[in-house]
């Protein structure tokens, strides 16, 4: 019997949102240069890290989209889709969706929000490197990505602490 492989979890931040039109409503918001700057440096690092999930849940909101977007060439043939439910989801929101997974998707991507990605990724990440944990704790800013890896069994078996933050990359890291 083969041995099971472990799952990754990738969650990502969107990039940087524009503030110029203030009577937009925060689910239009674009994305600002420099988020288009930051997504274009989260891009090449995935591409150099050879990160490729199977499937992508993308928060609705126009800056979610955005970054899906100039991500995409980056993650070659992945399943994407556009989900409205993340958009305002919180932490039991985004297990939940998790856990409807197939356990056939080895590796998903969420591109949302804060402050609910970091909560995630905090409430999984049981173990992994102290100066990532530590970094990751203090901010997720913009475009940052985190990479956790799980147990291999199914999706709907998360739980608090079960996986490992094997990465944490934020755009001024990459420079």
């Amino acid at each position: 019997m083969a041995a099971r492989r472990p799952r990754a979890l990738y969650l990502l931040r969107h990039a940087k949102s524009s503030w110029d039109d203030p009577d937009l409503d925060d689910h239009d918001r674009p994305l600002a240069k420099r988020g288009v700057r930051a997504a274009g440096a989260i891009a090449r690092h995935i591409r150099r890290e050879g990160i490729q999930p199977a499937l992508v849940l993308c928060s609705s909101a126009r800056r979610a989209r955005q970054t899906l977007d100039l991500i995409a060439p980056a993650i070659g043939d992945a399943d994407a889709w556009v989900e409205p439910e993340l958009y305002g989801a919180g932490v039991a929101d985004l297990l939940r969706r998790l856990a409807r997974l197939p356990p056939s998707v080895p590796s998903a991507m969420l591109i949302g929000h804060a402050p609910t990605l970091q909560d995630l990724a905090l409430r999984l990440a049981g173990r992994g490197d102290p100066e990532a944990l530590g970094r990751l704790r203090a901010k997720m800013p913009t475009a940052a990505l985190a990479t956790l890896v799980l147990p291999p069994a199914a999706w709907a078996s998360l739980d608090a602490g079960s996986a490992e933050l094997t990465g944490f990359v934020v755009p001024r890291d990459l420079d």
